[in-house]
Formats: C-alpha cells, sequence, structure tokens
C-alpha cells in the first residue's frame, strides 16, 4: 500500500501541493488532461525548476489568460462551483473528495465573517485556482497510487496578510478554523505560509498529524512556495513509499505473519428513544470526521425496550471529535470507549482490463497470498448503465478475470 507524508515544515499552499506532486514524477502533460475534464477555462499550467534556499524544487503555477484577468471578477458561490464539479467527468472518487475540500473553505470562511454559507463567494480568478489547486492534487496522488497520507505539524508562519477583507493576522481566520484539532505552530518568518486552500486539502486527505512514519521511501517531491527566503526553504516536502515489508510468516512466532496491526479505539452508546432518520445523518458525520467504520446492532436494554448500539471504531487519538459529534447528535446521555487492537489483511487496488473495459479490484492478501479479490462497484456499476448489462454478471466475470490473473502471477 502506497503512503505519503507531507513535511509541512514551511507550511502548505495549493501551488506547493501541486509542485511537489509533479516533481515526484507526475506529468504535467497528464494532469492538467485530467483537469480539462472540469469544464472551466481560461487557464493554463505552467512547471519550472526552481530553487529555494538550496533545495531544487518544482514551481508549479495556474497562469490565467489575459482576457481572463482582464475582465471583472465574478462571484463563485458554493452552488456553482459543486454544479461544475457534478457535471465533470472525474470519477464519482474524485469529485467527492475535492467537493468536501471545497466545502470546508466555504464552511470556514462563513463561520468566521458571520455569513450564511450560500452566500460566500470565491472570486473567478481565485475559485479557478482554487479549484485546479484542489482537483490536481486529489487527481496527482492517485496517479501516484497515493492509499494513505501522513502529515507533520503545520508551520502557519507569523505576521499579517492582505485579504478583500482587509489587513489580517496570520494564520488567516479561515487557515485557523480549518486547521483546529491540527498540530500547528508558528515561528518567527513574517509572512503566510499555510493557506486555506493548502490547510483544507490537509485536513481532508490526512490521517495523522506527526512524525514521519516507518516506511521505505521510493520518491521525495519538492514543491515551491512563492516566497525565496536567504536562510530556509519555502517548499513543502512529499515523502513517498510503501511500509516496511511484513516479514515471512515463519519468522512470526505468534502465527500473525502477513497482517497489517494497529490500536485502535471503540466507541459504543445505546439508544433507545431517537427517531431512525437521524442514524443516517449522525452515520455520514463520523465518516466525514474520521471514522473506520460505523454500524448499529439491534439490542434489547432494561425493561424489554428495543434499541440501538452506535458502534464507532477510529484510529488511537482520533476519538475526541467523533464522541463530541455523538454527544451533539444523538438522544443519548452517556457513552463508553476504548482501546483494542487491529488485525487486518494487506490490501491494495489495481485497475485490471476486463471485456467490458478498465475495472479496479480490491486484492486483499496474507503475506504474499491473495486471499480474495473484489470489483470496485462504482466501476461495475458505470459499465452496467453503458452496456445494458446485469450488474451481478459484470462482476462475477470481473471477479473471474481477477482470479485468473491471480493464477498467472
Amino acid at each position: 500500500m502506497k503512503i505519503a507524508y507531507f513535511d509541512c515544515f514551511s507550511g502548505i499552499s495549493g501551488d506547493m501541493c501541486l509542485g511537489a506532486i509533479v516533481d515526484a514524477g507526475v506529468s504535467l502533460k497528464k494532469l492538467g488532461k485530467e483537469l480539462k475534464k472540469i469544464p472551466i477555462a481560461g487557464y493554463t499550467l505552467n512547471a519550472q525548476k526552481v530553487k529555494r534556499a538550496g533545495f531544487v524544487s518544482t514551481k508549479v503555477d495556474v497562469i490565467q489568460q489575459s482576457e481572463v484577468r482582464s475582465q471583472k471578477p465574478e462571484a463563485r458561490r458554493w452552488k456553482n462551483i459543486e454544479k461544475i464539479i457534478r457535471n465533470s467527468s472525474l470519477s464519482q472518487e474524485i469529485k467527492q473528495k475535492g467537493l468536501r475540500i471545497v466545502k470546508r473553505i466555504f464552511e470556514a470562511e462563513a463561520k468566521v465573517h458571520g455569513e450564511a454559507f450560500d452566500k460566500v463567494h470565491l472570486h473567478e480568478l481565485g475559485a479557478v485556482d482554487c479549484i485546479v489547486d484542489i482537483f490536481g492534487t486529489i487527481i496527482g496522488l492517485d496517479m501516484l497510487g497515493v492509499k494513505k497520507i501522513y502529515s507533520s505539524p503545520v508551520n502557519l508562519g507569523n505576521g499579517s496578510v492582505k485579504t478583500e477583507h482587509g489587513i489580517l493576522p496570520v494564520p488567516a481566520p479561515a487557515t485557523a478554523e480549518i486547521l483546529k484539532n491540527i498540530s500547528v505552530y508558528s515561528n518567527d518568518v513574517p509572512y503566510e505560509l499555510t493557506t486555506p486552500t493548502g490547510a483544507a486539502i490537509l485536513k481532508e486527505i490526512s490521517s495523522v498529524c506527526g512524525d514521519i512514519p516507518l516506511m521505505d521511501i521510493e520518491k521525495i517531491g519538492i514543491g515551491a512556495g512563492s516566497r525565496d527566503f536567504k536562510d530556509r526553504p519555502n517548499v513543502l516536502r512529499i515523502f513517498l513509499g510503501n511500509p516496511p515489508s511484513p516479514p515471512p510468516p515463519e519468522a512470526d512466532k505468534g502465527g500473525m505473519g502477513g497482517f497489517s496491526g494497529n490500536q485502535m479505539t471503540v466507541i459504543e452508546t445505546n439508544i433507545d428513544d431517537m427517531n431512525p432518520q437521524v442514524y443516517e445523518y449522525v452515520m455520514e458525520k463520523l465518516f466525514e470526521t474520521g471514522a473506520l467504520d460505523v454500524y448499529l446492532t439491534q439490542v434489547l436494554m432494561k425493561k424489554g425496550r428495543p434499541g440501538i448500539k452506535l458502534t464507532v471504531l477510529c484510529e488511537k487519538g482520533k476519538s475526541e471529535k467523533l464522541i463530541r459529534i455523538i454527544l451533539k447528535e444523538t438522544t443519548t446521555l452517556g457513552l463508553r470507549f476504548y482501546e483494542a487492537g487491529r488485525k487486518t489483511l494487506e490490501r491494495e487496488i489495481r485497475e485490471i482490463d476486463t471485456e467490458f473495459g478498465k475495472v479496479r479490484v480490491k486484492f486483499s492478501r496474507l503475506g504474499n497470498e491473495i486471499l480474495r479479490s473484489t470489483p470496485e462497484y462504482e466501476d461495475c456499476k458505470r459499465l452496467a448503465k453503458k452496456l445494458n448489462i446485469p450488474l451481478t454478471e459484470i462482476i462475477e466475470k470481473v471477479k473471474g478475470k481477477a482470479l485468473l490473473d491471480k493464477f498467472k502471477g
């Protein structure tokens, strides 16, 4: 499973993310081709090698065409941007992930400036930059095959920044709002190092904020920021690689060779007086906030009352925000939580060629042995609609093709 570590020692912004991804090996031409699936025009992407205090890095800029720059900026509200992305030909996964990032920015701007969510806007030029930076980053990470992302604490910078709302302190209010519950710090650099776009990207895609994880580094991408400080590099580093290879099964005396293991937190509460329609909303919020799994179990409570046990699984140290959601959004008066060990099969997603077209398949393995393969539901659903073939037939045939590929090695 490919992992990435974002080293935000000099902050993070959208263009720094794009630069690091291109520097790590993503073709600017292929990235631009994917971005053209979004129906916006009037810009080009430019990449060049630059030096930042001795670091050779890649600077990627979204260049607005002169006729677009000369026009009076048009306001882009959430519903406008959402419609643009929904009408694009990007994959559903990319659309959803990107829209969650954009929505974070709008929600933060609405809160800190006391405006209604549907009234907040980005000017046209800023909106294009924002969309390209966000979706370019997500698309690029997908091209690199990254499945899990970690990050360092985030350097915010210092001083003040000029905005359409006036001169504001660093971090800008929206940046600070987005980075709640993320480890941050500031040093003596008198500039804004982390932007709302960079903050929102990191908040959405990063699983853990801390030291670099145990990993075998394969590539390092270095994206340049706009500043060129004399004594420190204004860059974002992305380390790409894999978790260390598991020991062979015979070396594991406990008989658990080939498993991936970690500690997690289990949160539980029993509920017997809530409108069942609310569960869907609560589960959605919990998943958006980082829950690994959420499920409901029917239980029989005291005095013979039927009830529901809500169970939430999350990474160790991530429970506080989820507990707050449960206490605020449900009728429960209390809950319980405890630490538990977890063992999982190693998983990877490959794209295979089938008689219907390309389909992503999730392979689960124990050590070097592939135990099962699961076709990506959305891919099969799309092909079933396109080809007017029963969905079950496509799923079964893709499973068969995946099994055949497995035995071919």
